[in-house]
């Protein structure tokens, strides 16, 4: 992933675009400029514990991976890109990748060099 992107979108048209069962942002400003540690917007499918019931969900979260061997969470900002042919074998990413993804709705910031 670039090192910025965009969202500019609304919490309405990412509730009707994902179809999202359930909604954990109540607003969103648009930004032009997103970069790592910013809030933003990720949708996540969970797995209800007791009836097995799947929902998606749309959730804030800070853009970055925070490794378990850190000490504070500002080495998220270092971890923003894996490749896909490493990921599930870097220590960085290898639990995270198998466990705990997320889609983050974004589009690439052409201008900076990014695609």
């Amino acid at each position: 992933m670039c090192g910025r992107y965009v969202m500019a979108q609304t919490v309405g048209d990412l509730v009707a675009e994902f179809e999202v069962d359930e909604t954990y942002i109540e607003d969103l400003a648009p930004s032009y400029n997103v970069a790592p540690t910013d809030p933003v917007p990720i949708v996540l499918d969970r797995r209800d514990k007791e009836t097995g019931e799947l929902s998606r969900k749309l959730v804030g979260a800070r853009w970055g991976l925070v490794p378990p061997w850190a000490k504070d969470s500002k080495g998220g900002a270092r971890l923003i890109n894996a490749r896909r042919e490493t990921v599930t074998e870097k220590p960085s990413f290898r639990k995270a990748a198998a466990s705990k993804r997320a889609l983050v709705p974004a589009y690439p910031v052409v201008k900076m060099g990014c695609l």
